[in-house]
């Protein structure tokens, strides 16, 4: 999801009767309304996407739109790229971070001291890659861990593109937390990033922001999950959109006053 200021452009994942996982495009004036199109706008095209493609998460870089992507494949999972400047048509630059399971992707809206930064995810970490071109990426970086007996305890994973603040880069991520059961629980939560250096976090939540309430939340093809790829910000409230038990999109509602309260505590 982005905001161009007029238009909200979403990007969503979605399957038909063959399960594979393809890319779809929805537009709306509000933030809240959305009309989709008919036809998914990004398909699987390469050996490395046989399984679909997931996971979406959209940066505005310049005068074009990066997506990074997860790809699923025989070969496991990995992190692709592609970028558009019109949502419809598509410039592919493949698996980015070859010959490891990887996922969670998430690219920062500005170069940091002269190097484009992206988030990823070798389990069960947070990491952080670098690179002079978009493509070519390298010194792999672990930032945040899960910690014990908190709400993230199991695994965590880039939310949302950070967004930049006075206080530091604003990240929404998942948390995921064992219960003991075959169903974990997914919630969401804050990391706030320094500005300079993104490899150092100055905080994040000891409690979630968000976490499944709802019965759609708690039922359906993946219970007890939300799960975003984008938080917008737009007439004083950051706009969280997430999936909700893998079944349907969501929008959750905070004051930015209200977080950025949070950033000075």
């Amino acid at each position: 999801m982005v905001y161009d200021g007029e238009l909200f452009h979403m990007l969503y994942r979605a399957q038909g009767e063959d399960m594979v996982s393809r890319i779809g495009y929805a537009v709306s004036t509000d933030g809240i309304h959305f009309n989709k199109f008919e036809k998914p706008v990004f398909s699987p095209k390469s050996d490395d996407e046989l399984y679909g493609v997931e996971d979406p998460r959209i940066t505005k870089i310049g005068d074009e739109y990066y997506m990074v992507y997860t790809a699923y494949s025989p070969r496991g999972v990995r992190i692709a790229m592609a970028s558009t400047k019109n949502f419809i048509t598509w410039k592919r630059y493949g698996v980015v971070i070859p010959d490891i399971d990887n996922k969670d992707a998430a690219l920062f809206p500005e170069k940091i001291n002269g190097k484009y930064v992206m988030f990823h995810r070798i389990p069960p970490d947070m990491w952080l890659a670098f690179s002079d071109d978009l493509v070519h990426w390298d010194n792999f970086v672990k930032i945040a861990s899960p910690r014990q007996g908190m709400w993230d305890d199991l695994k965590i994973g880039v939310g949302a593109p950070p967004i930049k603040t006075e206080y530091g880069w604003l990240v929404l991520y998942h948390g995921v937390q064992n219960t003991g059961t075959s169903r974990p629980i997914y919630r969401l939560g804050f990391m706030l990033l320094d500005l300079e250096d993104p490899t150092k976090v100055i905080k994040r939540s000891k409690e979630p922001i968000l976490e499944p309430e709802e019965d759609w939340e708690k039922f359906g093809g993946v219970p007890n999950v939300v799960f975003s790829d984008a938080m917008i910000e737009y007439n004083g409230y950051y706009y969280v959109y997430y999936g909700a038990a893998d079944n349907c999109i969501a929008l959750a509602t905070i004051p930015v006053e209200k977080v950025m309260k949070w950033c000075r505590e």
